[in-house]
């Protein structure tokens, strides 16, 4: 009786083998399929083109680029980014609660200033606060 049951183990072990033998690989002909692929643009790398690129965008820019500009950071710079957007750079200017020392400061950063249109790749999710760069 063990030699039966060995015998039809060792026989379906065979046949379950030879079911899984490898078959002939069929290949597929994709030769007349074109890809359509859509064009991507990159607005944020666009907005870099412009104006926005050479200048601190008071409408788009966040905390952290202030930083470069004596006097901005980060008191001046959360004003700017808090009351934002601006129709022109002279609206910083109209910031309720301005000193007179910070409109001095703004005044002599005018030329440093540009207001372009909002743009949500650099505004949306309060990374205007934190961009999450540590250095």
């Amino acid at each position: 009786m063990k030699r039966l049951i060995r015998f039809l183990a060792a026989l379906s072990l065979v046949v379950s083998c030879l079911g899984w033998l490898p078959q002939a690989a069929i290949a597929a002909n994709f030769n007349g399929v074109t890809v359509l692929a859509a064009d991507y643009r990159n607005v944020v790398e666009d907005k870099m083109a412009t104006e926005y690129g050479k200048k601190l965008d008071v409408n788009n820019t966040n905390v952290r680029a202030f930083r470069q500009l004596p006097g901005m950071y980060p008191t001046l710079a959360g004003l700017i980014v808090k009351h934002a957007p601006y129709q022109s750079v002279e609206d910083v200017l109209n910031i309720p609660g301005l000193s007179d020392k910070q409109k001095e400061i703004l005044q002599s950063n005018m030329d440093n200033f540009v207001a372009t249109e909002v743009s949500k790749e650099l505004v949306e999710g309060g990374d205007r606060y934190n961009n999450g760069i540590y250095r």
